[in-house]
């Protein structure tokens, strides 16, 4: 046998051996995850009713009651923290992109910005609480709540709009600057709207991240038992309201805690569901 032949079939063990280890780590998680769906399936599509959607959070051990409020709730909370982080987020993103090479500025950001990716999301509840709430207001509120999920989605929505930005080719850019277009309309125009897919991706990803959070909320929004619109106020949300239902020995809660799991499960599902046909549909 050749010295060339046994390195052929020593590297062909090791991609065997890579390749089953890796089929081995998909299938374990597939698992777990299948295994996942099954029990939120399971036990919540049995809470699902038409009372769900239109009545408010019961007491303890009382029949009837549903999470209309805190479908609301968690509506308004993350729509409008999605609303107020997203600009700001596709902003610094296009500066990081187009205007700041290799400035201290850029640098300073994108560091921050890591920091707030890798941060855990209660240690954001515990800022907004600390300089908002306790230091400001000195109660609860929806706007509190949309603050801490706002610093959730900023991060998220700069590091794909910059990047996404960096894959859009060179001579787009150079082209329109050959034409004698100002810089800001080459970026919106032709840059933004080249990688708008990506942008979006990440929004929705962003919107996934923030669906199901429990943490800030409840150092920020905390929960309210009753019809609320008022921001200004605590308000009912989904994550918490699954949380004290969970807890509860009454098993009318549990089973209504199981019927928001499998919403907010869906829900974030149909996102990356979403994500993933736009993100196809780009790189096609």
């Amino acid at each position: 046998m050749s010295s060339r032949e046994a390195i052929f079939r020593s590297r062909r063990r090791v991609n065997l051996i890579a390749l089953g280890l890796s089929l081995a780590a998909m299938v374990f998680g597939l698992i777990w995850l299948l295994w996942l769906m099954f029990t939120t399936l399971k036990f919540g599509i049995s809470g699902f009713s038409l009372s769900l959607f239109t009545e408010m959070t019961p007491p303890q051990y009382t029949e009837g009651g549903g999470l209309a409020n805190a479908i609301v709730g968690s509506l308004m909370i993350v729509t409008l923290a999605t609303l107020v982080g997203t600009p700001l987020g596709i902003l610094a993103g296009i500066y990081l992109a187009e205007y700041g090479d290799g400035s201290w500025l850029s640098a300073v950001t994108r560091f921050i910005n890591d920091i707030l990716l890798s941060a855990p999301s209660i240690v954001i509840g515990l800022f907004v609480y600390t300089f908002y709430i306790f230091s400001h207001i000195g109660s609860y509120s929806g706007i509190a709540g949309i603050l801490a999920l706002a610093l959730l989605v900023i991060p998220v929505v700069v590091r794909t709009t910059e990047n996404m930005l960096r894959l859009v080719p060179n001579s787009l850019r150079e082209a329109a600057v050959a034409l004698g277009t100002p810089k800001w309309k080459v970026t919106l125009l032709i840059t933004l709207k080249s990688a708008r897919s990506g942008v979006v991706t990440g929004i929705l990803l962003a919107v996934a991240r923030i669906a199901g959070e429990t943490a800030p909320l409840l150092f920020t929004a905390l929960s309210n038992q009753f019809w609320s619109l008022n921001l200004w106020k605590p308000i009912a949300n989904l994550p918490v309201t699954i949380s004290k239902f969970a807890l509860d020995p009454d098993p009318h809660l549990q089973q209504l805690a199981w019927a928001g799991v499998f919403l907010i499960t869906m829900g974030v599902l149909g996102l990356n569901i979403l994500t993933r046909s736009l993100f196809s549909k780009k790189s096609g």
